[in-house]
């Protein structure tokens, strides 16, 4: 793999301070003229191959794949760029503000028989592979309750008046998008799709500052919490009639479980050795270098059943992008 970073953001250093223990072949950053600096000493401190300023440039080089850790409102039209000059993408999540962006980009991946992921390391964790194995554990599921708050020191200047992107709807921000994602996330790769969701929120200045999802499956109900005004011990737990799995981590971050029976004997499962961000790379750098079409649609169907969620819980709670309007 060739990889062409864009941004220089906090995701993207995340991303760089684990890649060189990746085997790919080549490594370059898109950044701004106003980072340029910024990109200049990553390059250095990385020992990435060099960036460039102009995307074009980028995309006419021999870079084959391109890893997008732009703000979520630029992910449909940085990706459409990528796929129409053929070149597989990754994407950070959320993989598009909604989903008919994302079906437009599917269908051109589709058509250049590219590879198109969203990087949500979840599915990737080797505890959270642990975790699908050993939820049967729990019996019959009867609830399951991920909760994922984190108070933002943004939120501080967000109530003086100064927006920034996470909480931007012109910029496709929210709880819902920033955290809860993640639950969501989690919440399908166990179990699927959801019969019915319902979202309710806190909403200030156009924005969902925090919410709840319900879910209602067949036989368990779910509920998925985000917050970004508001702060609380990381609790997730998995109840069945033969026990809970409890986790103390975010899902993203998840390097253990512990499973509690009714008699309260207890089992611990899960170790992680690398970053969190490690495991995905890993398997998208196979995935691309194979051509691994299958496994690339199989976490896709995951990608568009979150998307389809979060688009309805969006639309329960009156939050509208910018990107949602199809211009004439």
């Amino acid at each position: 793999m060739k990889l062409g970073i864009l941004g220089t953001g906090m995701i993207v250093q995340d991303v760089l301070s684990m890649i060189n223990k990746i085997d790919i072949e080549r490594k370059v950053l898109l950044s701004t003229k106003r980072s340029e600096e910024k990109a200049k000493a990553l390059v250095n401190q990385y020992r990435l191959d060099g960036y460039y300023l102009d995307y074009e440039e980028l995309l006419n080089s021999d870079v084959d794949t391109i890893y997008i850790g732009l703000p979520n409102h630029l992910h449909y039209e940085f990706g459409k760029k990528a796929l129409e000059h053929h070149k597989h993408v990754i994407m950070e999540k959320p993989m598009t503000a909604n989903t008919r962006e994302l079906n437009e980009l599917l269908a051109i991946a589709k058509t250049n028989h590219l590879i198109m992921v969203e990087a949500v390391n979840i599915h990737h964790l080797p505890a959270y592979k642990q975790l699908k194995q050993e939820i049967n554990r729990v019996g019959d599921i009867k609830i399951i309750s991920f909760n994922y708050s984190q108070y933002s020191s943004r939120y501080d200047r967000f109530k003086q008046g100064i927006i920034e992107n996470v909480f931007d709807y012109h910029k496709a921000g929210g709880a819902l998008m920033d955290l809860n994602i993640y639950n969501l996330h989690g919440l399908v790769g166990l179990v699927g799709k959801p019969d019915n969701i319902n979202y309710v929120a806190n909403i200030e200045r156009g924005i969902d500052t925090s919410g709840i999802v319900t879910l209602e499956y067949p036989t368990f109900k779910a509920i998925c919490i985000g917050a970004k005004d508001c702060k609380a011990p990381l609790s997730l737990t998995i109840q069945g009639d033969l026990g809970a799995i409890c986790m103390s981590k975010p899902l993203g971050q998840l390097d253990s479980f512990t499973f509690i029976d009714n008699k309260n004997e207890t089992i611990t499962f899960g170790d992680m050795k690398e970053h969190r961000l490690y495991y995905e790379f890993v398997e998208f750098n196979r995935m691309i270098n194979e051509l691994d079409y299958d496994k690339a649609d199989e976490l896709m169907e995951t990608t568009k059943i979150v998307s389809e969620i979060i688009e309805e819980a969006r639309k329960q709670a009156g939050i509208i992008f910018d990107n949602d309007k199809i211009l004439a």
